[in-house]
């Protein structure tokens, strides 16, 4: 009986640090992110322009995995999650502990940000928060869709970003094919987030991950912008929920049938290579 309260206790504390572990991480990716959105919003393209955006998630990222990555694995992507769950390589309890500790180091991310440009907001935007028109304000915390892209369009953008993210998570970690060694593979990361901003930010902004942008959206919806967030542009804000999570699917499904099933278990490789060199020998 002690031995199995002291294994539930184990678990349950390991479930918890992974929990902090994610919340971190995001904190740290979003604030980089959210920052210099503001910045470049609210100095009007002064401050930064949209390459300082995508350099600014990309440093976030890499720096959000170095921090979590030791604990949790720095999933710090909600739809990342979902996979890992669904191909059974989390169980239930994690993903729901994953899921919370991302939403809410994402929703402490842009409360941060407020903050810091609590003043800079009120200027720009003469006390009156909107989600649309010339002084908008409620993209510097989440996504929203360019005038000129269809809903669909705009899905299909979120969901062949995520494919793409997916694809290159995993020729950088793949153990079994060519993987980048561990120290390198939160920077490759960080390059890769820079790339699909810099290939295919255009349309929407590159959500591609619901922790990304749902919290930060419910936040706005409480600070003042109201529930404009989730009606506005076709009640757009389930697009970069739900898109992610299929393009993560997706990009899996795809790797798998090119690269994966033809590979061997990285065991029975290292075997063979010390079979070789024995015969060589």
């Amino acid at each position: 009986m002690l031995e199995k309260t002291k294994k539930v206790f184990r678990i349950r504390n390991s479930t918890i640090r992974e929990l902090l572990a994610e919340a971190l991480g995001t904190f740290i990716l979003m604030v980089f992110g959210l920052s210099s959105v503001a910045q470049v919003v609210l100095g009007k393209g002064n401050s930064g322009q949209y390459l300082s955006i995508n350099m600014a998630f990309g440093i976030g990222v890499t720096l959000g995995i170095y921090a979590a990555g030791g604990i949790s694995g720095a999933h710090l992507n909600a739809a990342i999650t979902v996979t890992q769950c669904i191909l059974g390589n989390i169980s239930w309890t994690k993903l729901a502990a994953y899921i919370i500790g991302q939403f809410l180091g994402s929703f402490m991310a842009a409360a941060t940000v407020f903050a810091l440009y609590y003043d800079a907001i009120y200027d720009y935007t003469k006390g009156n928060l909107t989600v649309s028109g010339p002084t908008a304000t409620a993209l510097i915390f989440s996504t929203y869709p360019a005038p000129n892209v269809s809903l669909q369009g705009a899905f299909f953008t979120e969901f062949m970003a995520t494919v793409m993210l997916i694809l290159g998570i995993l020729v950088i970690h793949d153990e079994k094919n060519n993987a980048a060694i561990k120290s390198a593979q939160p920077v490759l990361t960080g390059m890769l987030v820079l790339g699909i901003g810099l290939g295919m930010g255009l349309n929407t902004g590159y959500a591609i991950n619901p922790s990304r942008d749902l919290p930060p959206r419910i936040f706005t919806a409480i600070a003042g912008w109201g529930m404009d967030v989730f009606t506005a542009d076709h009640s757009w804000w389930w697009v970069p929920v739900a898109a992610p999570i299929l393009g993560c699917l997706a990009g899996v499904f795809i790797y798998k049938l090119c690269i994966d099933f033809h590979n061997e278990p990285a065991h029975e490789t290292e075997h063979e290579k010390e079979q070789a060199g024995t015969e060589t020998s």
